[in-house]
């Protein structure tokens, strides 16, 4: 993805959290091919060495194999750090269910340390990976940063806490923070394999073995699905943002459309059968539905649109077009 277009300062240093991650990665790259010098910190938990292998030869990337359970680690990793840009996290609703209390040590005791390692270090921004799951059982279409609900589950209890502890640290320590609140993010490097797998690349992966893809329910639920390269660009505005107004609140990182499950199965196997049309005749199956799952998710953008400058260049079809490509490169 090019950012020369939002002017990214190429003299600052950033650490990437969770940077061999899905995410992470891909801000990494993309900030080391505009001439950024990035500092990634991951514990290779639920993150992959495959993810950084082309990023390795880069004299201006740095790998810290350290956990942000553990406040050194967190304190070494901020070092001499202009930026921090949160990545890390245990994600997944059904994970956070079965095992709220590493939910918890990660989400938001590593989250804390994270906080006062960056205080310490005199870093100028924290911009950290929110989540729409903090909407809760909030009904209000679509989602708007300023009304939330109740949440439905350890992971969204979890992120919540991230947001409560930034404002806290900017105003008792005056850091700046913004907090991204992704929706459903897919792209190039998210892993298709694993309990806990996101549903695109698990639906791709499906297919492409010629299995029936298992949506939970009647697939009638609907998400605000993001392209990769619309969070990158979330968070270089987040990072590069000049607008002092703009700091220190959350935002809503989506399209702004709303597709539900059958749809998108259907679109996928349309995409994947260009590449081989036995695909097309791959049936659907459907299962109980999952607990803790909202049933509609959108997002008004218009805050980040107005402030940070945000305006995602891929929708839904657009986006899948790219991520299927890869997949089938990837997963054949």
């Amino acid at each position: 993805m090019d950012i020369a277009s939002l002017n990214l300062d190429k003299a600052h240093t950033v650490l990437v959290t969770g940077g061999a991650g899905f995410i992470g990665s891909n801000l990494c790259e993309t900030l080391l091919k505009n001439g950024n010098r990035v500092v990634c910190l991951d514990n290779f938990s639920t993150g992959k060495r495959e993810n950084i292998e082309t990023l390795l030869p880069y004299n201006t990337f740095t790998l810290i194999e350290g956990d942000i359970r553990n406040l050194e680690d967190c304190r070494v990793a901020c070092e001499n750090m202009d930026y921090v840009l949160h990545q890390a996290a245990l994600g997944s609703v059904p994970r956070s269910i079965s095992d709220p209390i590493t939910s918890n040590d990660v989400n938001v005791s590593g989250f804390l340390n994270m906080l006062v390692a960056a205080r310490d270090g005199k870093v100028k921004r924290f911009i950290y990976a929110a989540s729409s799951s903090t909407y809760g059982d909030s009904r209000n279409m679509p989602k708007v940063e300023e009304i939330i609900g109740k949440p439905l589950s350890p992971y969204a209890v979890s992120k919540y806490v991230n947001e409560l502890y930034a404002d806290v640290f900017n105003k008792t320590y005056g850091l700046d923070t913004i907090g991204l609140r992704y929706f459903n993010v897919f792209g190039r490097r998210q892993d298709p394999n694993g309990a806990y797998a996101a549903v695109i690349p698990k639906f791709v992966s499906s297919l492409i073995q010629y299995r029936s893809p298992t949506i939970n329910g009647d697939g009638s639920f609907s998400r605000d699905f993001t392209y990769i390269d619309n969070v990158v660009e979330a968070n270089i505005r987040a990072l590069t943002t000049d607008n002092k107004r703009a700091l220190n609140t959350v935002y809503n990182v989506a399209v702004g459309q709303r597709t539900d499950l059958n749809e998108l199965v259907n679109v996928l196997k349309e995409y994947l059968s260009d590449f081989d049309s036995e695909i097309k005749k791959i049936d659907i199956t459907y299962g109980p539905e999952r607990a803790g799952d909202v049933p509609h998710s959108l997002a008004s953008i218009e805050k980040a649109k107005s402030l940070l400058g945000y305006n995602p260049r891929y929708d839904l079809r657009s986006g899948l077009k790219e991520a299927v490509e890869w997949y089938w490169k990837n997963l054949k």
